[in-house]
């Protein structure tokens, strides 16, 4: 007997925008992974959750040895959780919370290969979505794709913005058709409309993850990333993207409004580009907490999430040394719909 999918039974993704009722984070533990050190990494995530942490309840998960540590980096408000984890990006390999109208949750289980097995001892985050939803008691899809959580977007409203870069990556799902993995981005997650982009950003580990280039801030619009700089390898990529936005009707029949705003400067770190971009940021229940990365443009950023956001509070802070470990705010984050 087969089991019923998600948006059979009336259950969908909501925006990010809606009321959440806590914040799921993953302590950092694989030292590989952050060139700069642990130490750093830790710092840079315990402020992330300590800024969540003003406006909505955060859960830390780490392993049983490290609890008193995050504790007391964390402090009040983020609740700490045991768990054996192998790495820390709790967007990829986390549960993705479903609602339906009855005001009843649920969790799609996606298959995690460690973005196209960039490394090979990833077992234990193959489970951290199960024992998220079991601890929660909530009922959980298992989903016949490989899939992370920051490549894809939606707006709550039946249209999901993702990258072929990512999802058509022989890595992930060589066996399945664009239009098998479109069937099953219906069925897990109730949209109906979905909008590809072409490629994400330059030398970017996930293979093109969205939440670096383009996200919905409110239905019908969407923020994008672009630069200003025509030797930059991202110029046409972004451009290209901006177009196809420009071009596209969400589910609701709406043609998208494109907001832009730039990236920063170039960073590199061992002839690698960092991946800057504002685009990752986390939205809380009446806040944003967005990167600062010590770049002029921060100001400026922060002034245009000022404008996005006016009935929020914008928090900005540093995220250098969650970048050189691979992605952003919103790579560590996840949020639980109320």
């Amino acid at each position: 007997m087969t089991m019923p999918v998600p948006a059979s039974l009336g259950f969908r993704m909501p925006a990010e925008w809606s009321p959440h009722s806590r914040c799921w984070m993953a302590w950092p533990v694989r030292a590989e992974t952050f060139p700069n050190g642990l130490a750093a990494a830790r710092l840079a995530y315990a402020e992330v959750a300590k800024a969540i942490a003003q406006f909505e309840p955060v859960t830390m998960l780490c392993p049983e040895s490290e609890v008193a540590e995050v504790s007391l980096s964390c402090g009040k408000g983020v609740e700490v959780m045991p768990l054996t984890l192998s790495d820390s990006w709790l967007r990829d390999n986390g549960p993705t919370f479903l609602v339906n109208d009855a005001g009843q949750q649920a969790g799609v289980h996606w298959g995690f290969n460690a973005w196209g097995r960039n490394y090979e001892d990833f077992q234990p985050d193959t489970e951290v979505a199960a024992r998220i939803l079991d601890r929660l008691g909530l009922p959980r899809f298992v989903a016949p794709l490989v899939m992370e959580g920051g490549s894809f977007h939606v707006d709550g409203e039946g249209t999901l913005l993702t990258t072929q870069e990512c999802l058509l990556n022989p890595n992930r799902n060589p066996g399945l058709s664009k239009a098998e993995i479109e069937g099953h981005l219906r069925d897990f997650l109730g949209v109906r409309e979905i909008l590809w982009l072409e490629r994400g950003y330059e030398q970017d580990e996930t293979d093109g993850h969205i939440d670096e280039i383009a996200c919905f801030v409110r239905p019908g619009v969407v923020l994008a990333l672009t630069t200003d700089d025509t030797a930059d390898p991202n110029y046409p990529v972004f451009r290209e993207n901006i177009e196809r936005l420009k071009a596209s009707k969400d589910a609701a029949g709406r043609t998208l409004e494109v907001v832009t705003i730039r990236t920063p400067a170039r960073k590199e770190q061992s002839g690698i580009r960092l991946t800057l971009s504002y685009i990752n940021f986390y939205l809380a229940n009446g806040g944003v907490v967005m990167p600062a990365f010590e770049d002029p443009e921060d100001v400026e950023a922060f002034r245009l999430f000022r404008r996005l956001f006016p009935d929020r509070d914008v928090v900005q802070v540093p995220a250098l040394d969650i970048v050189r470990g691979g992605g952003g705010i919103h790579c560590i984050t996840q949020q639980q719909p109320a």
